[in-house]
């Protein structure tokens, strides 16, 4: 072998040994304070999912210190954690060191379940495997888990999150709050609207089908699992991959399955879109009525905003939540 050859391979080789011994440098949080139950909880868990990535890390710790700061029965809750392999470590510590008191489960996400799955969209965010975590929770979590509150890792709760617990689903899978004066048309290609077997899914509907945001959902996992949903939504993707019938990355198949069969729940529970658009992520007021739960779906999320000297007036509603010690040492996706 040439000296230069060799001398290139051998650099090489030491890049990639090095990268590979260096643990993930993290953000570091302050410990949040401890919350204890108070006098009338009884013994009911409250199960919780949410992903956890570096990238978002920041945001996923401001949501839970929002809902165990605003439940009565903080002790009660019990989070799982959706992430991948090589964070599940470094993860574990951060979440451990930051709430000392905390229930939690780590479960470990494969993207390899997604990677021939996954179509481009608008925004490179969503096209992250965990992005898709949420299709697989009846595979992840235990089976003695028999209803869970799915969260986006850009959600602050600022009531008991047990109200949203305790909503009725009936005979419904999934409960989240609906938006029926959406344009449901936006939400798909003139592929999809122009084939009659693909737009005959929302005729067969139960009822209206309506937009729902996948960031904030009360699921039967019992039910879940008894209908195949999973299933169900994975051959929706896998639709997409040869026909391209939507744009927006694991949204749209939760809308072919479940729109017009949906448990509606309160407005309140998902005041979402103060991410601004997925394109330039302006800022955006809060929708009218009350508010149980701030949602920065979209483009634009508050810790960034805010270190950059950009906030928007809303992104100070999130800033009380923000455990971070230092500045952030992972930029956005």
């Amino acid at each position: 072998m040439p000296p230069k050859l060799h001398l290139l391979t051998t650099t090489t080789t030491l890049l990639i040994l090095l990268h590979t011994v260096t643990p993930l440098r993290l953000p570091e949080f302050q410990e949040a304070p401890a919350f204890r139950n108070g006098n009338e909880c009884n013994d009911t868990l409250i199960h919780i999912a949410m992903t956890l990535d570096a990238t978002y890390l920041r945001g996923s710790i401001a949501g839970v210190f929002s809902i165990i700061q605003h439940s009565t029965c903080p002790e009660n809750t019990v989070f799982h954690f959706l992430t991948t392999n090589s964070l599940s470590t470094a993860l574990r510590r951060t979440i451990t060191t930051t709430f000392p008191y905390l229930n939690f489960h780590i479960h470990h996400f494969s993207t390899a379940r997604v990677k021939n799955k996954i179509s481009t969209s608008i925004r490179r965010a969503l096209d992250q495997p965990l992005n898709y975590a949420r299709i697989y929770l009846a595979d992840l979590l235990p089976a003695t888990v028999h209803r869970v509150i799915y969260f986006d890792s850009d959600v602050i709760i600022v009531d008991d999150v047990v109200k949203l617990w305790e909503i009725e689903l009936n005979s419904h899978v999934l409960g989240a709050p609906e938006y029926c004066h959406a344009n449901f048309t936006n939400y798909f290609t003139k592929n999809f609207w122009s084939n009659p077997s693909f737009a005959r899914v929302f005729k067969h509907a139960r009822a209206k089908p309506c937009y729902f945001n996948t960031g904030v959902m009360v699921i039967d996992m019992v039910k879940w699992r008894a209908v195949k949903v999973t299933e169900k939504l994975e051959r929706w993707m896998e639709i997409q991959k040869i026909y391209r019938i939507y744009e927006l990355g694991s949204l749209p198949p939760f809308l072919l399955v479940f729109a017009g069969d949906v448990e509606a729940v309160e407005h309140r529970w998902n005041q979402h879109g103060l991410g601004g658009d997925n394109v330039k992520g302006l800022c955006r007021d809060l929708h009218p009525g009350r508010v149980s739960l701030l949602h920065w779906s979209g483009k634009g999320k508050p810790w960034l905003r805010l270190d950059s000297k950009r906030a928007c007036p809303l992104d100070g509603l999130w800033a009380p939540y923000d455990l971070l010690k230092h500045g952030p040492l992972i930029s956005d996706r």
